[in-house]
């Protein structure tokens, strides 16, 4: 099977280049903590040996550039590194990775008075003097709130297109263009949408799919390949990463079910016959990364979906995620949805807080909530 790749430009991130018709690049991510550099340059070993073309890992405070700078000594995968709030950290990570993701969405928490115009050419400028690609990196849970504020609540989409859109033609301005975009979604459909619509427009940007929050496997594997066989089948993707909820010792299957999922498309064994079901309970849960404050996190999505298995066929979604930066706002669109801090998991209906519960006393709270919507939904 011929697939007809977009035209996309080339950009090189360390030893590979994406884009320009070269084999789509499958990435990972670290879910140890960065501080602990023995641990994560390890896992970014592993990661590489099991073919990962690229390893992101998230810093969040000077502590955690001290500690990227001594992994990067001892790790030959190519490095990008996840900015989240932070921009200003653009200067102090550069000189130690080949890409750097910024997520527009997130340019607003710190210096707010400062235009994010000026904070996106500061990380450019980074990239320039350090030989460093980027990713403008969307999430449908982080969108621009300027874009997010001008447009139906009900279309999560469009907001998402304007900024990154947007964010090209600013970044082109700037004479530069070793980038790549993702738009990222936790509904397969929705990724398929978005990444088809960016791409008739700007069909010279390389872009990064994923499927975000996709969950455990392999039920997560399912959705992603749903997503990426009508994306890439139709020329669309130059790298990719399949966001599993899985313990640490497991990251590698990432990089297995990323590259068997492409290379199937590629020798035209597509699955998209296993539809994914609109009438059933839908469990998404983010990828385990350093950023989760707790580990007992993988542990708990495992159980949520264990426990909810008596409710498979309602069109209910439940969203476990592992974090404060992603989970308050990522669990907005959910049914129900829990959000992990250190000691506590924070449990919503839809956008409302309903409280904060220990790991081992949410399950029963879930669980009441659950069949709570399962009696309204029948009522109605």
């Amino acid at each position: 099977m011929t697939i007809q790749r977009n035209p996309t430009r080339r950009v090189q991130i360390g030893s590979v280049v994406v884009g320009d018709g070269n084999r789509i690049a499958v990435q990972s991510m670290t879910a140890t903590k960065t501080q602990n550099v023995e641990a994560t340059a390890a896992q970014a070993n592993a990661l590489h040996a099991a073919g990962a073309d690229v390893v992101r890992i998230a810093v969040d405070s000077e502590k955690d550039v001290a500690a990227l700078a001594e992994i990067r000594k001892l790790t030959e995968a190519n490095l990008a590194v996840d900015l989240q709030e932070n921009f200003r950290l653009a200067e102090l990570v550069a000189p130690h990775v080949d890409k750097i993701r910024y997520n527009p969405g997130h340019l607003y928490h710190h210096q707010k008075d400062k235009p994010w115009q000026e904070k996106v050419e500061f990380i450019i400028n980074q990239a320039k003097r350090h030989d460093c690609a980027i990713r403008i990196g969307v999430n449908c849970g982080s969108v621009d709130p300027e874009k997010a504020n001008k447009f139906d609540p009900e279309d999560s989409i469009t907001p998402m297109l304007e900024s990154a859109w947007e964010h090209c033609e600013f970044v082109d301005s700037l004479g530069f263009d070793r980038y790549v975009v993702s738009l990222k979604d936790s509904d397969p459909d929705k990724v398929v949408e978005v990444n088809r619509r960016f791409a008739e427009k700007r069909p010279d940007v390389p872009l990064h799919l994923g499927v975000t929050e996709a969950g455990m496997p392999p039920d997560g594997i399912i959705k992603t390949r749903i997503a990426f066989e009508q994306l890439i089948g139709h020329g669309i993707g130059d790298t990719v990463r399949v966001s599993l909820t899985v313990p640490n010792d497991r990251k590698h299957e990432e990089i297995e079910a990323g590259r068997g999922i492409v290379d199937d498309i590629a020798s035209g064994r597509v699955r998209s016959v296993v539809v994914f079901d609109r009438n059933s309970l839908n469990i998404i849960s983010c990828p385990s990364c350093s950023r989760v404050e707790n580990e007992a996190f993988v542990d708990l999505a495992a159980k949520v979906k264990e426990m909810t298995a008596y409710a498979k066929e309602h069109a209910i979604t439940i969203a476990v995620m592992g974090c404060r930066v992603n989970g308050p706002g990522e669990t907005d669109d959910a049914d129900l949805g829990l959000w992990c801090g250190p000691n506590h998991v924070n449990l919503k209906r839809g956008p409302e807080a309903l409280g904060a519960y220990k790991y081992d006393e949410i399950l029963p709270v879930l669980k009441q909530e659950l069949d709570q919507l399962i009696a309204a939904n029948h009522a109605g």
